[in-house]
């Protein structure tokens, strides 16, 4: 008995720790966001000088409205103050539980103030920056639901990047030949639920290591699909050329302004997205299916012993995220460029994991981290045309730092399933 209650005062003890180690983290993260924005912006900002922000889209038919001009230099200064105030906050005392809540309004502060100084006597369209953000945000959502789906149900599926390069891949070819879209995104639904079931028999029938697992699936689509671009598409170009699905404007809601734009006139990948958020959200928390899948990633052999058959939860759970990995990788060719480059995933997947994190394997958790992501990716081409004197090297690192900054910040605070990983042994 002593041994035990030793045991839990030292597990008690370490938790401590590392939750005190993690709100430091998070404060210096702040402060340091809060010195940048004082040290390097404010410095180099005019007392005079306005940032001009366009709300309004070009060729959309949502309603007009003046642009919003800013004063750049006490903006920024204001701002920096605040996310100081922030980091001491969280330094001295910490926020408890809504720590990642500000950790995120840090993070979105900062872009601010970072916008500010790029855009001082200068004009950005938010709308347009706003909108792109939300299209790139949309496979690392779609990833990010593969995920959770899988790993709800106990199965780790690193394997999302390689299921969504193999979409790509399948989907133009198809499309190409065929000329139907439609065709296309069925060819890769098939093609990465396929390749996601042999992920689930590696794993649950075979008890792989679902990690190795994962990367034996990533590391075989980038080999096939680098063999088929270079054997094929090269020297066939007419198999790399892909219709592309048309946007659909929602009549009335498209011409709301800012909104419009940005969430009513898009193509069917995006409208799918938010169907898909709100089912599976739903289907989760809210039915049989989704309380007997959450059991299962929990704890399985309570679950198999009150009649749920654990490997066919799993087996099904496992395909649904490949299915919806497949639709997250046509997106990438039928929906945005019409063809297939190699390697275009460009590490999507695992962004879209570190969004499934960051949202504790809830949707809506996940789609504010991949909004967080999708809009530091869209800021290279908009600081390009500012001619923002950074490096384009590190525009490009920009998704990426967003990644580790955030990977940083949350580890400690969240939990996976409790069988995550974890193969199950059906005594």
């Amino acid at each position: 008995m002593n041994t035990s209650i030793q045991k839990t005062m030292i597990t008690k003890n370490l938790l401590k720790m590392t939750s005190r180690r993690r709100s430091i983290t998070i404060g210096i993260i702040i402060l340091l966001f809060g010195l940048t924005g004082i040290l390097l912006f404010a410095r180099g900002t005019d007392l005079g000088s306005v940032s001009t922000f366009g709300l309004n889209s070009g060729g959309s038919s949502a309603v007009s409205i003046p642009d919003l001009v800013i004063p750049s230099f006490w903006t920024t200064i204001i701002l920096s103050v605040l996310l100081l105030l922030l980091g001491l906050y969280q330094l001295i005392k910490g926020f408890g539980e809504n720590t990642n809540k500000i950790l995120g309004v840090g993070i979105f502060l900062f872009v601010i103030v970072f916008l500010v100084w790029a855009t001082r006597e200068k004009s950005l369209n938010l709308t347009g920056l706003l909108r792109l953000s939300a299209v790139q945000a949309l496979p690392l959502v779609l990833g990010a639901l593969s995920g959770i789906l899988s790993e709800r149900a106990g199965v780790v599926n690193i394997a999302i990047e390689g299921l969504m390069l193999i979409a790509c891949l399948v989907s133009v070819l198809v499309s190409s030949l065929t000329g139907s879209l439609w065709l296309g995104l069925l060819a890769a639904l098939i093609a990465s639920g396929l390749l996601a079931m042999a992920h689930a028999v590696l794993c649950i029938k075979y008890k792989m290591d679902q990690i190795i697992s994962g990367m034996v699936i990533n590391i075989f689509s980038t080999g096939i699909t680098g063999f088929v671009s270079i054997k094929f598409l090269v020297n066939f170009p007419n198999l790399n050329q892909s219709p592309l699905f048309p946007n659909i404007s929602i009549p009335g809601l498209a011409n709301i302004p800012i909104l419009g734009p940005i969430f009513f006139n898009q193509n069917i990948f995006f409208y799918l997205t938010a169907i898909l958020l709100v089912v599976i959200n739903f289907a989760l928390y809210k039915t049989r299916w989704g309380l007997r899948t959450r059991m299962v990633g929990e704890q399985p052999r309570a679950a198999d012993t009150l009649g749920i058959k654990v490997e066919r939860t799993r087996y099904i759970a496992v395909l649904l995220s490949g299915l919806i990995a497949g639709l997250a990788g046509a997106y990438l060719t039928l929906g945005a460029v019409g063809r297939f480059n190699r390697l275009m995933t460009a590490g999507r997947g695992f962004i879209g994991l570190a969004a499934m994190i960051f949202g504790n394997w809830n949707p809506f958790g996940a789609l504010g981290a991949s909004l967080i992501f999708g809009f530091t990716s869209s800021l290279e081409s908009k600081l390009t045309i500012l001619q923002v004197p950074i490096p384009s090297q590190f525009l490009l690192m920009a998704p990426y730092i967003a990644t580790m900054i955030i990977l940083v910040g949350v580890v400690g605070s969240v939990t996976a399933p409790e069988a995550d990983g974890q193969p199950y042994d059906k005594e």
